[in-house]
């Protein structure tokens, strides 16, 4: 299956998970759940939630125990909150400021999530392989997030 393919068989799964539950902490399970189980060679797929202008706070997710709080402007997760752009990193430990919650991780993907125009939260995957992400796992995961961001209210 071609990665543009299995993506939107993602986004529609992600439908089907949502589609009828307001519950944002709920949905976010079912999401990493599903990224979890459906991304190949990955070891950490989660959410991180705007806890303060300053802050994020660790929410649902699957893989190993993470780093709880994050500042904002710090690490992969704290900079796609700051600059509010997608963070695609082949190797975070070449990423300035990178924050090694799972010393098994090599790449990470970000994807800020938009609630009412302000970052709400973060979509957050690790790979323990080099530049496991690229444009395609990119767009896939934006994609994915447009979907859950329409089921904010």
């Amino acid at each position: 299956m071609q990665k543009q393919d299995f993506y939107q068989s993602l986004v529609k799964q992600t439908e089907s998970l949502i589609a009828g539950e307001s519950n944002v902490i709920a949905n976010m399970a079912n999401i990493s759940a599903l990224l979890f189980t459906s991304l190949e060679d990955i070891n950490w797929a989660g959410f991180y939630l705007m806890d303060s202008p300053e802050e994020l706070v660790l929410g649902p997710f699957q893989g190993n125990p993470a780093c709880i709080r994050i500042p904002v402007g710090k690490g992969v997760c704290g900079t796609a909150a700051q600059t509010q752009q997608t963070q695609l990193i082949a190797d975070v430990h070449a990423f300035a400021g990178h924050i090694a919650c799972d010393a098994a991780s090599n790449s990470e993907v970000v994807v800020p999530i938009f609630k009412d125009g302000k970052v709400f939260a973060v979509l957050d995957i690790d790979s323990p392989s080099i530049a496991r992400f690229d444009a395609d796992d990119q767009a896939g995961l934006e994609a994915l997030v447009k979907c859950f961001e329409a089921n904010l209210k």
